[in-house]
């Protein structure tokens, strides 16, 4: 047999539109008969601190186009509009480049390629992190970093940084780069199934997939770009790929494999998992036909005795962005600049939202809340205590040493989030909800205490929180993952920390709120949306 080798992910073109920041920074030298591409390791560092910047305040234009369709498509539900517009609007806001679009700024993350014939003599995942850096100090995005002192210790970075740089080798005298912001919602619903050759017929991988989309959920802010990768050399191959697919960066591989074991895209597949993700009925995060805007079908080589199976999403927040060095300059994807060009002339019609004071007693808010159904569209006015990760756990330690539960979290409703960095002469920094499912076990133990019986966020919740909610007497309510920028800008007028100050975005903070939309996803009967599906 013959010696076969070829790029195991060859992708065919490459149809990005591209920016030029500078022709500074980069020469071309002879070595022998060799053209060598020369880089100051400050176009390195540029480069990094533009696309960051970019990808913080605007998105791809293909992204925001699919956001419009759902606003046309006469088969969309009002659900599927309501989220879709406001993504829109958040994304008009954040193109003044003071608000992110979302408040989770995410882990940076850089993919490069470096021809064997570029030069920068130094070490080069040091001057691309120098450019996260500078732009997570000059803007106003979260420090979301925790980097460990001892096994249990742990502290903020204050920087953002690390980042996670991988570089590989190529061909060629060019360098090229996809950048990444990754929050922690879209992060976690990356997964891995070890699956057997079992799996490998329709009727079979059908079923496969129908059970484990209903693990993503929407805690992740869709609608989603999906990516499903089948095979791969490793484990770790496999969720290589599912980030970089879920990214289009692999939308331009071939649509069938070879006996190289080529990578590629099965467009019949990626038809079939839309229309299970569609059929799935959970829509643009409360119902309806939106779940995923698209699903990208990677099929890889595996070992005969393995067949690992990913699954993950780029969110709402589509932050993705390619970089290239060559002799010509400095080059970053070209975003969409001018989004407002996208929203229609009039909001969507929608049935009127229930208003509700949250400046009452608690007592007075429960029984507003009990008088209407899961699905329930509300707005919003009053007061918020904002506690996510750390702060509840600070809570649970002084419950778990026999003192009381601070007042402020049974007198008010509990908003799980972290907000970005404040912008100078405003209330509030970008301040969207974060992840209601990693507060699920402290919810009966907080209730049976007299806190959290209204708690706002997004995506949805174990059994335990809808048996605490009915026992209780507590809701729980979905706010809109995503449009941090808008909330911002619209919703919140004032912000105050009032415990644990030290704990940065972690803090305890109390904010007020007016017209802050939301829906009754847990109600204290028991009924939950995400359990009817």
């Amino acid at each position: 047999m013959e010696f076969i080798y070829q790029d195991p992910y060859p992708i065919l073109k490459d149809d990005t539109q591209y920016r030029k920041i500078t022709s500074d920074f980069v020469k071309t030298e002879k070595l022998g008969d060799r053209e060598i591409l020369t880089i100051d390791p400050k176009g390195l560092e540029l480069l990094a601190q533009e696309a960051l910047k970019d990808v913080s305040f605007m998105l791809r234009t293909s992204h925001l186009e699919k956001l419009r369709a759902i606003l046309d498509d006469p088969e969309a539900t009002d659900n599927d509009r309501f989220v879709a517009y406001n993504l829109l609007q958040n994304a008009v806001v954040a193109i003044d480049g003071e608000l992110p679009s979302c408040q989770d700024t995410g882990t940076a993350i850089v993919m490069a390629k470096k021809g064997e014939n570029v030069y920068t003599g130094v070490d080069d995942a040091e001057w691309l992190s120098k450019g996260i850096f500078n732009t997570y100090q000059e803007r106003n995005l979260r420090y979301s970093q925790i980097v460990p002192i001892s096994m249990f210790e742990e502290k903020n970075s204050g920087s953002n940084l690390p980042a996670q740089i991988d570089i590989y080798s190529k061909k060629g005298a060019s360098y090229e780069f996809l950048f990444l912001a990754k929050g922690g919602g879209s992060a976690n619903k990356t997964y891995l199934y070890q699956q057997t050759k079992s799996l490998l017929n329709e009727k079979s991988l059908d079923a496969f997939i129908r059970a484990k989309i209903m693990d993503l959920g929407t805690s992740a802010c869709p609608p989603y770009h999906l990516a499903l990768v089948i095979g791969g050399t490793s484990a770790e191959a496999n969720l290589a790929a599912v980030k970089k697919a879920s990214a289009g960066y692999f939308d331009n591989l071939p649509t069938s494999g070879n006996m190289a074991g080529q990578a590629f895209r099965d467009l019949e597949w990626e038809k079939r998992v839309q229309l299970i993700c569609q059929q799935s009925a959970i829509g643009a995060q409360f119902g309806g036909k939106y779940f995923t805007h698209d699903v990208r079908v990677i099929r890889l080589p595996r070992h005969a005795a393995s067949c690992p199976v990913g699954l993950g999403v780029s969110c709402s927040a589509d932050r993705n962005i390619k970089g290239k060095i060559t002799k010509d300059g400095i080059f970053v994807e070209q975003l969409e600049v001018n989004p407002k060009r996208l929203l229609p002339e009039t909001a969507p019609h929608l049935e009127e939202a229930v208003e509700i004071d949250l400046n009452q007693p608690m007592t007075d808010i429960l029984k507003k809340l009990s008088q209407y159904p899961i699905k329930t569209r509300l707005k919003l006015n009053g007061t918020l205590i904002v506690a996510r990760d750390i702060a509840h756990a600070k809570i649970k330690e002084l419950l778990d040493a026999g003192k009381p539960m601070p007042d402020y979290f049974k007198n008010h409703p509990i908003y799980y989030a972290g907000p970005a960095k404040t912008p100078e002469g405003m209330p509030s920094g970008s301040f969207g909800p974060t992840t209601a499912g990693r507060m699920d076990v402290y919810v009966e133990e907080f209730q049976k205490n007299g806190g959290s019986m209204v708690m706002l966020a997004k995506g949805n919740r174990t059994k335990d929180v809808m048996n605490a909610c009915k026992t209780y007497g507590g809701f729980y309510l979905g706010s809109i993952g995503g449009p941090a920028a808008i909330l911002a800008k619209e919703n919140i007028l004032s912000v105050e920390v009032v415990d644990f100050e030290e704990l940065g975005m972690e803090a305890v903070r109390k904010i007020t709120i007016k017209d802050f939309p939301a829906f009754i996803i847990t109600d204290d009967k028991g009924n939950d949306f995400f359990a009817n599906l």
